[in-house]
């Protein structure tokens, strides 16, 4: 029996918000500020196939909680996927977000989770606008960005990370998620304030 996998690619808008401090301590390397970690992120695919079936202009999003820093695992994962998408794509799209298609960073994410959660086909609303995007997913997830304050004058700051080692994102716009909740069975928390990413993605296996 082949174990080939089938090929697939994305090509995506991203927004990512969680409990670290600004810039996340977790991009560097370092422990959750807190010690755990529970986040989100969302993706706008803008170009995408799985094999032949194309993901063009649907949505993915998860929202997540790890007891300790991610590479510990433990973790609990709640996927939503774009309402609007055929059964096939739905197929699709948990396939890859599972993991199971190889590839990162579904792949190397998908060996942090202990439970995983029944996926929601739900409604995703963005709103992308640089540093001022925002999006929500269906009723349980509500993020909306803005450029981090200076502390002394209150102006807008504009700071941009690079990491060529990422799997998430090798660059990324750092953003104060000003509005971030999650309520999802299990999942519940609302974080207002702390780390978000606004930033553009390719993955593929």
């Amino acid at each position: 029996m082949s174990d080939v996998k089938t090929k697939w690619a994305l090509e995506a808008e991203f927004l990512q918000a969680c409990n670290c401090d600004y810039g996340c301590p977790c991009e560097f390397a370092a422990p959750p500020t807190l010690g755990y970690c529970e986040g989100m992120g969302a993706y706008k695919i803008t170009r995408g196939h799985f094999g032949a079936l194309k993901l063009d202009g649907l949505a993915l999003g998860f929202a997540a909680r790890w007891p300790k820093a991610i590479h510990e695992g433990g973790g609990t994962l709640q996927l939503y996927v774009d309402e609007r998408a055929t059964s096939e794509q739905r197929a699709a799209i948990l396939t890859i977000a599972s993991g199971q298609a190889g590839g990162l960073p579904f792949e190397i994410l998908a060996t942090t989770f202990s439970t995983v959660l029944e996926p929601s086909f739900v409604r995703f609303e963005f709103h992308l606008d640089g540093r001022n995007s925002r999006v929500r997913i269906g009723t349980g997830v509500n993020v909306a960005m803005a450029p981090i304050k200076n502390p002394v004058t209150g102006a807008p700051e504009s700071v941009r990370i690079s990491h060529e080692t990422g799997f998430i994102f090798k660059d990324a716009e750092c953003v104060s998620a000003e509005v971030m909740t999650v309520d999802a069975g299990p999942l519940k928390f609302s974080w207002p304030k702390k780390a978000g990413f606004v930033t553009r993605i390719s993955y593929a296996n």
